[in-house]
């Protein structure tokens, strides 16, 4: 039976692609003017420096040399007023030498206001930074989108980060990101409100993994669940509850899992006074530089049905620690006759090596 795709992500992709070219082309036709309004102002500066030049060292005759024409000609364009270096007897001199401060003074002013634009403009540099950033994103799949970068979002980027796992960031102040670039180096970012589609769609929801609100208001990360499940139904998000009795709301609303700092840290502190070596051994493997984690692989389908003792899984970079069957029924610390099957998934203590070696070892043995 044929399975039916919504063509609903595909016509947004397009939409979003049309509006960024668009996007880009005014972008560069705004650029176009700026450049071109310099140009034309440096000729002009130019041409009336040639002008004075001539025309001071035509009037000063035999009192004045080129370089005092030059001189002349500078001075009076920037109305500095040092003297008249070549003396002006005449009403007519003195018109050319008022004409010429006149309109040097006139396109210099217009040369110096159109480089100001071009090199102080924020909104044309916000645009030309997010637009390079956008085009990075682009190049992404299976990443992950963090909505709010605060306290708890650069946490969670750290260990995205640690276990090689790529990540944009949303929040709507930028000193945020700006503040945590030495943390986060090549970090992918955009500014604005996350609960906005073209913003969602612009850090590419539609090929990313998952999502995670995790703002410090509960009514920003509601509308954040609601808008990205719209957006990619498939989408695995993972949300932020400052408050108790919105855990049920945000999972309502299409949230796979809420976290409730609170409920998480009470669980901790008594973790902590009744098993401390276990707490002890987590803390240490977060903070150990070998970024080992307890990782999830899934067995991809078109896997052939394998017993653990015939997948040969050892590695100094993982441990298989069990099983969790496609029915929800666990399997802890398999033996070698153990079947593998597709749609499994593998739970293993491991590196960012080891997981991607387990990936590999998995794929083989479809080909």
């Amino acid at each position: 039976m044929p399975i039916f795709t919504s063509p609903l992500p595909a016509l947004r992709r397009a939409r979003r692609r049309r509006r960024l070219r668009e996007s880009e082309l005014r972008v560069a036709m705004q650029l176009q003017r700026i450049v071109v309004r310099i140009i034309w102002a440096a000729c002009v500066v130019l041409m009336l420096v040639g002008i004075g030049t001539v025309g001071f060292y035509h009037i000063g005759g035999d009192h004045s040399d080129w370089s005092d024409a030059l001189y002349m000609t500078l001075i009076t364009i920037s109305t500095v007023g040092y003297g008249e270096i070549v003396p002006l007897p005449t009403l007519a001199d003195r018109v050319f030498a008022g004409f010429v401060a006149v309109s040097g003074l006139g396109a210099l002013t217009f040369l110096f206001t159109s480089l100001s634009v071009f090199f102080l403009e924020k909104d044309l540099d916000h645009s030309l930074r997010r637009r390079r950033m956008e085009k990075r994103i682009q190049k992404l799949r299976q990443h992950f989108i963090i909505c709010g970068f605060g306290r708890v979002g650069r946490s969670v980027g750290g260990e995205l980060q640690n276990t090689g796992r790529h990540f944009v960031a949303i929040d709507t102040e930028e000193a945020r990101f700006e503040d945590n670039l030495d943390k986060f180096p090549g970090l992918l970012y955009l500014q604005g409100d996350a609960s906005d589609d073209d913003l969602l769609e612009a850090a590419d929801i539609f090929d990313a993994r998952g999502l995670f609100a995790v703002t410090g208001d509960d009514s920003r990360n509601l509308m954040i669940i609601i808008t990205a499940r719209q957006l990619n139904p498939n989408l695995r998000i993972v949300a932020r509850a400052q408050e108790s009795r919105n855990v049920e709301k945000m999972r309502k609303v299409g949230a796979d899992a809420v976290i409730s700092p609170d409920f998480t840290g009470g669980i901790r502190l008594a973790s902590a006074m009744v098993r401390p070596h276990v707490v002890s051994f987590l803390d240490e493997m977060v903070r150990s530089d070998k970024n080992v984690r307890l990782e999830e692989v899934h067995v991809p389908v078109g896997f052939p049905a394998t017993r653990v003792g015939d997948l040969r899984l050892r590695s100094p970079d993982y441990i298989l620690l069990a099983l969790r069957e496609e029915d929800g029924s666990w399997v802890f610390n398999p033996r070698v006759d153990e079947v593998v099957s597709p749609g499994a998934t593998i739970i293993a203590l491991a590196n960012p090596s080891g997981r991607a070696q387990l990936k590999a070892h998995l794929i083989e043995r479809i080909g």
